[in-house]
């Protein structure tokens, strides 16, 4: 429940049993627009890596550049889009809708590409426009939320997001059982749905979230700059830590196509495999949100990287598994993105002046997603040269190593604010 207190910002009055109660507007209606684009943006997901590798004949270090880009790409664009969105005062909303209307017309562009060159420059746009939107909607979360229910407001909305991702491999399975032009038909729902979510923003999402402009003390912030954000302790450290995890952290599309060809999944459920990830996320989300905000932001992100060790290490103990195995690994997989996704985001709200939210968020964000670019094209020229098992083994390897010194860095001792508490858990 919320009230206004004696300047007019918003109060919460706890309430047991209705957590949800405590989630803004702002937030539910930006998990609707996540939930209705995922839809859209996880039927191309759940059939691209079959489509480019089984129908295109691409090879695997082909696959890791373009997954790469796919990638890549919005993470250079992501600082672009926290910059925008912070100037002038807070056009939060207004680079959202152009990311995700960008994202959107991008969809039917499928249609026509059919080479390797068209398919990467339209992967290329699509990805420009996520990086466009990722940051400012992030922001727009953080400022709509008050500092102790941050990492409660960023589980309910991944959820709401994942629940789309659920929902887009089965919309995708079924579609490409019933129609007789396959891929394309999949492609045309897809382009339908995206338009849908860029509807829901414009009509539902308020333009300006309380708080955009003003300090963390309540006086306006001065025109800082990434560089004076990297000066920040606490920035500093998770975004080195988000690198460093990230350099070892496999794409999702190479997981499941190491599910596929290590335990021996049919091709045609290859869409569904997503669907493992997806549910362990949806059901997670809420829960490890509000366990972030009682344990530390920072704790739960690191023990997120240790459930995606422990999977890398099935996959690569039980080749040709049963089906129990292939649950597993999804579930751990799903469990990692739930204690580490929206968490992470929570954690660098924690640190970051309102007036700096967006770019702070995007800068994280940015290295993050590049090291997770290197990684695409360095775990492809290992597939290609040394076959998935060692690939897959030095990914492993690397993440069992990089897992100790984050936690080392990350440590409560490290600085006053890596130390939870009631009203501070970053």
């Amino acid at each position: 429940m919320y009230l206004a207190d004696s300047r007019g910002a918003p109060a919460v009055v706890p309430q047991r049993g209705r957590r949800w109660a405590a989630v803004p507007g702002t937030v539910l209606a930006l998990g609707a627009v996540s939930l209705i684009t995922d839809v859209s943006a996880e039927m191309i997901t759940a059939v691209l890596p079959l489509y480019l590798v089984s129908g295109l004949g691409l090879s695997p270090l082909g696959f890791g550049v373009l997954d790469g880009v796919y990638n890549g790409v919005g993470a250079l664009v992501r600082l672009a889009g926290g910059h925008l969105a912070d100037g002038g005062g807070g056009r939060h909303k207004a680079v959202a809708v152009a990311g995700y209307g960008l994202s959107a017309l991008c969809k039917p562009l499928l249609l026509v590409a059919h080479t390797l060159p068209v398919i990467g420059a339209v992967l290329a746009l699509d990805r420009t426009g996520k990086g466009l939107r990722t940051a400012p909607r992030d922001a727009l979360i953080s400022l709509a939320t008050p500092p102790e229910r941050r990492g409660q407001a960023f589980g309910v909305h991944r959820a709401m997001d994942t629940a789309g991702a659920l929902c887009g491999p089965v919309l995708a399975f079924l579609v490409l059982g019933v129609a007789a032009e396959g891929y394309d038909a999949v492609f045309t729902v897809s382009a339908c749905v995206a338009a849908l979510g860029v509807l829901v923003l414009v009509l539902f999402v308020p333009g300006r979230p309380v708080g955009v402009g003003v300090s963390r003390s309540g006086a306006p912030s001065g025109p800082l700059r990434a560089p004076a954000l990297l000066r920040t302790p606490g920035v500093r450290r998770l975004a080195a830590c988000a690198v460093l995890l990230g350099l070892t952290t496999v794409s999702d599309s190479f997981v499941y196509l190491l599910l596929q060809r290590r335990f021996e999944v049919p091709a045609q459920w290859f869409p569904l495999l997503p669907l493992g990830t997806a549910a362990a996320f949806l059901l997670l989300a809420v829960p490890a949100g509000a366990v972030a905000d009682r344990i530390g932001r920072r704790r739960l992100f690191l023990l997120g990287h240790l459930a995606l060790l422990v999977a890398y290490g099935l996959v690569l103990a039980v080749p040709g598994g049963p089906l129990p195995a292939v649950v597993a690994v999804l579930v751990l997989h799903g469990t990692f993105y739930a204690a580490t996704d929206g968490v992470l985001a929570a954690a660098v709200a924690g640190v970051v002046p309102d007036a700096m939210r967006a770019r702070g968020l995007a800068l994280v964000g940015t290295g993050q997603a590049l090291a997770r670019f290197a990684c695409s094209i360095g775990f492809g020229a290992a597939w290609t040269a040394w076959g998935d098992g060692t690939a897959l083994a030095v990914a492993t390897a690397g993440l069992a190593v990089s897992t100790p010194i984050a936690i080392t860095a990350l440590r409560p001792s490290a600085g006053p604010s890596a130390r939870p508490s009631r009203n501070r858990t970053t």
